[in-house]
């Protein structure tokens, strides 16, 4: 029930709880006067922004940093994954390079002789023979540590009648593709059965031709 009070003097109080009034507030601002404590409520209601606002600053970045370790931890152990199949690879290729290697000076020295047969053979005229066909000692002496391998020379001693196929000879062997660095030796006349013929040396060194001039066959094998 609403009550007026028309008659001059205090009023009375209010029963009930306590209550907001916006004007009790404004009364306590106006009592608060003094700068320096108004300054340092400033103070401080702005340095608990900017540390809430630097907390939150360092929070996400440390969640950043935190992502970006993570996937800097996974590209590490993939790429230390991807190095170790590299280094085996390597390991691989080298070991089946030697291999190669191997093979390759295993069976190039193999079919030496059978190529200087062969072209001995197809340049060697009618009515003339040999006399020696033989490897020579290298040239020069290869060091503990070298890897060239040194080059196969071999001499030819012959006997002709005929000079000319003498001149023959020579000049079919040294148009061989498997044979370089012709060195004619002196011819001269000797007995041969009671008869003189013409005695002549050649010396020549061993090159593996262009695969131009390889040929290949297969090998063909009976089964019973």
């Amino acid at each position: 029930m609403i009550r007026i009070n028309l008659v001059p003097g205090p009023q009375k109080k209010r029963r009930g709880g306590p209550s907001f009034s916006f004007a009790a507030v404004g009364e306590m601002f106006d009592k608060v006067r003094n700068p320096l404590l108004l300054g340092v409520v400033g103070v401080w209601v702005v340095g608990l922004v900017l540390v809430g606002a630097l907390w939150l600053l360092q929070s996400r970045q440390m969640s950043s940093l935190r992502a970006e370790q993570a996937r800097v931890d996974a590209d590490a152990r993939r790429f230390r994954t991807l190095l170790r199949e590299k280094r085996n690879a390597e390991r691989l290729q080298d070991s089946l390079v030697r291999e190669l290697n191997a093979i390759r000076e295993i069976d190039g020295e193999r079919f030496v002789w059978p190529h200087v047969m062969e072209e001995v053979t197809k340049a060697l005229p009618d009515y003339t023979w040999l006399v020696s066909l033989q490897a020579m000692a290298p040239a020069f002496e290869e060091s503990p540590d070298s890897t060239v391998t040194p080059p196969v020379r071999f001499s030819i001693e012959g006997r002709t009648p005929d000079i000319s196929a003498y001149t023959r000879f020579v000049s079919q062997l040294a148009a061989s593709p498997w044979v370089q660095n012709a060195e004619f030796g002196a011819v001269q006349s000797v007995l041969e059965d009671d008869r003189p013929v013409q005695s002549f040396s050649v010396t020549v060194t061993f090159r593996t031709a262009d695969s131009a001039y390889v040929r290949t066959a297969p090998v063909q094998e009976s089964v019973r």
